[in-house]
């Protein structure tokens, strides 16, 4: 595993959707995730958010903050099986690694997670970006991922291995965000 890179990262939201406002970790997923979506804007960095059945569990949260990012509607749990999701630039001579964030940690999060693994793409998953309903769900789902070779991370680990470089322009707008 490396560290994350400008030139082959992408970002992946999955499912910060309206029906899991209830969950006591969703406003701490969703503020991390609004600042990775934003991140991935002031670097550059391609994002795909997906959204589980809407018609039944609402769309994004609107905390995301979401502008341009290309949305993909989904009923398999995996992002990376969905419809569209191919449009991502996500492998097959595109972006190789991949930071996974969203809801639930042990479901849509974990599946999309294996099956980027499983396609040799390297995945960082911010452990303060994925979120489930039940802690021992949430603890397992991270437990299971790492064993299977995605890197844990945090979202200030995340976006400072991103930029690389304090001074520019981009470190303060990053800074902003995180602190």
């Amino acid at each position: 595993m490396s560290l994350l890179s400008r030139e082959r990262a992408a970002l992946v939201v999955v499912d910060v959707q309206e029906a899991f406002r209830g969950y006591a970790s969703f406003d701490g997923v969703a503020s991390s995730c609004a600042k990775l979506v934003q991140g991935a804007r002031i670097l550059g960095l391609p994002a795909l958010v997906s959204e589980q059945y809407p018609k039944g569990l609402g769309h994004s949260a609107p905390e995301l903050g979401l502008e341009d990012e290309q949305r993909i509607e989904k009923s398999v749990f995996s992002a990376a099986r969905a419809e569209g999701f191919e449009r991502s630039g996500i492998g097959e001579h595109g972006r190789t690694q991949a930071l996974v964030c969203g809801i639930e940690t042990h479901v849509c999060v974990s599946q999309t997670v294996h099956d980027l693994l499983g396609r040799g793409i390297e995945v960082h998953v911010p452990a303060d970006a994925v979120g489930s309903r039940h802690t021992l769900d949430y603890e397992r789902g991270l437990e299971r991922m790492e064993r299977a070779g995605a890197v844990i991370t945090t979202v200030e680990a995340a976006l400072f291995e991103l930029l690389e470089r304090a001074g520019t322009p981009e470190f303060k707008e990053v800074q902003r965000l995180i602190l």
